[in-house]
């Protein structure tokens, strides 16, 4: 008789078990599902971050060498020079009161003084 209570009781927590489990991985399984169309994933938002690209003003950057593609790098105040081949062809950027241009080696090879702002 104390056999078959102990049967009866392994076959009860087993099924409470399986009751549970199933309980709590069938909202789990409902949230995929809607969660897919609503967000984007990491890797997504990774590509196309949603928050707005920096912008500067590189209007005083007046030396442009000649048939060369212009990047302008924002968050690092420079802009990067590109041959039509597609090579590196020097930077610039501004330090302080002037703005300094390299070539491709790294070599400053102009310095462009800025006005100082007068104060009227």
């Amino acid at each position: 008789m104390e056999e078959k209570t102990v049967m009866q009781d392994k076959m009860l927590r087993w099924l409470m078990l399986s009751a549970c489990l199933a309980a709590w991985a069938t909202p789990a399984l409902a949230d995929d599902d809607d969660e897919g169309s609503k967000t984007q994933s990491m890797h997504q938002l990774a590509a196309h971050p949603p928050i707005p690209s920096a912008h500067k003003d590189f209007s005083q950057f007046r030396y442009r060498p000649i048939g060369d593609k212009v990047v302008e790098q924002a968050d690092a105040n420079r802009l990067l020079f590109w041959t039509p081949q597609g090579t590196p062809d020097g930077y610039a950027e501004r330090l302080g009161n002037a703005i300094v241009y390299y070539d491709r080696t790294g070599k400053a090879i102009r310095v462009q003084p800025l006005a100082l702002p007068t104060d009227e």
